[in-house]
């Protein structure tokens, strides 16, 4: 993982390894959404450059969405220099995703 890639050798792989040990997620989806935006700013081929996170983690329990997503950001910074382009994020608490 400290190649900026995961066991199974994707950037994908790391993201999720690296939030499951640092936010201990009741649940994570990562979802690679490269092919949607083919052609487009940032866009290369093989993907892993779009990801679509869904974050439900008692770790964002009294944290504004911008300090959930500043949070999240911050995990994943090694991943924007390895070419991740652009991330959108949904991060709730176990309460809001019930």
């Amino acid at each position: 993982m400290a190649d900026g890639t995961g066991e199974d050798g994707t950037l994908r792989g790391w993201m999720e390894a690296k939030l499951r040990a640092e936010l201990a997620p009741a649940r994570l989806d990562v979802i690679d959404e490269s092919h949607l935006h083919a052609g487009h700013s940032g866009a290369r081929p093989g993907g892993e450059t779009h990801y679509r996170l869904d974050i439900v983690a008692s770790a964002f329990e009294g944290k504004s969405r911008v300090e959930r997503h500043r949070l999240v950001n911050a995990l994943l910074d090694d991943a924007f220099k390895r070419g991740l382009h652009a991330l959108a994020l949904r991060a709730r608490t176990p309460a809001e995703a019930a």
